[in-house]
């Protein structure tokens, strides 16, 4: 018979469950932010794509707001897409800081940035 018991405590099950909650709780706040700058992300890619083929700054900022409109991407809007030109042809990027609540007044700021071409 051992002198010793192994395991875990109740104590140490509260402290890794108040810990694995904590990061639950944060990660369901994260999450919904960098699903929209995925979509983002491919919605810049594809008015990339069509800007190459001749699109004007106008198309190029309404095809993004139509596509925003599908995606439901509410961050930004085609007027905030910086469209410039360089040695290869068109590049549309943009860039944005989102602000997540995460408890009274404690939260994170997230910058993003997308673009066409890397």
């Amino acid at each position: 018979m051992r002198k010793h018991q192994l395991g875990i405590s109740l104590g140490g099950v509260m402290v890794g469950g108040v810990i694995f909650i904590a990061l639950a709780i944060l990660g369901i706040k994260l999450a919904p932010s960098y699903i929209e700058f995925f979509a983002v992300k491919k919605a810049v890619a594809a008015v990339g794509e069509e800007a190459r083929n001749g699109a004007n700054a106008a198309a190029i900022r309404r095809n993004f707001d139509n596509r925003a409109t599908i995606d439901a991407i509410d961050s930004i809007k085609g007027s905030d897409l910086e469209i410039s030109k360089d040695a290869d042809g068109v590049v549309v990027s943009v860039a944005y800081r989102k602000e997540i609540p995460l408890v009274a007044n404690v939260g994170i700021h997230i910058d993003f940035s997308a673009a066409s071409r890397q």
